[in-house]
């Protein structure tokens, strides 16, 4: 009999796209510098639905978006009409905008020799914050900490990155470990980073 896997609240479902996310992806660290800004991008289309939702677009999402690849982003704005006539993605002109103007900052970020996994991974000097929550309900929704690093971001360029949608950002990415304590993959990271993650 195949042991049961305990995850975290909000991962117990009979949806596999969700199940697999919180499985392989949420809370993971993070260095490649083009799925940090697919996961940025994402976090930005989620504000105000569900993650399901956003989820269920994500294909649809890498073939209107380049695979997220933001050199290519950078320079859609012309597409932008075009964008906003595909039904299969989340058509919100602000935030389409926004993803577009972040591939520009990420693009000079590089010119300037430097990496947004560097740029990003600097907040937290390199090392997850751990949390220790028993249950989903217990997590907040930003922190001060990440207030903090809102702003620095928005100074620096970045748009629609308000604190929530960052804290949601950074627990996605694994900068910050945000699953319950009785979740397997809660175990799994700690295990992960007292070996450094090799």
């Amino acid at each position: 009999m195949k042991e049961k896997i305990t995850r975290c609240s909000w991962a117990n479902t009979d949806n596999i796209l969700l199940r697999n996310y919180h499985d392989n992806e949420w809370g993971r660290p993070c260095h490649d510098n083009q799925k940090l800004f697919e996961l940025l991008s994402l976090e930005i289309m989620q504000a105000g639905l569900s993650w399901q939702t956003v989820l269920n677009k994500r294909q649809a999402f890498k073939g209107a978006l380049a695979n997220f690849d933001y050199q290519i982003v950078q320079t859609l704005t012309p597409q932008l009409p075009q964008l906003l006539t595909n039904s299969k993605i989340i058509r919100n002109q602000k935030k389409l905008s926004a993803i577009i103007s972040n591939a520009k900052v990420l693009t000079l970020m590089e010119l300037r020799q430097k990496t947004f996994d560097q740029y990003l991974w600097n907040f937290v000097n390199n090392i997850p914050i751990q949390h220790h929550y028993h249950s989903h309900e217990e997590i907040p929704r930003t922190n001060q900490i990440v207030k903090q690093i809102s702003r620095q971001m928005k100074k620096d360029g970045f748009r629609f990155t308000g604190p929530i949608v960052v804290y949601s950002f950074m627990q996605a990415a694994g900068l910050i470990n945000d699953h319950e304590i009785s979740c397997y993959r809660y175990t799994e990271l700690l295990k992960c980073m007292d070996n450094g993650y090799k």
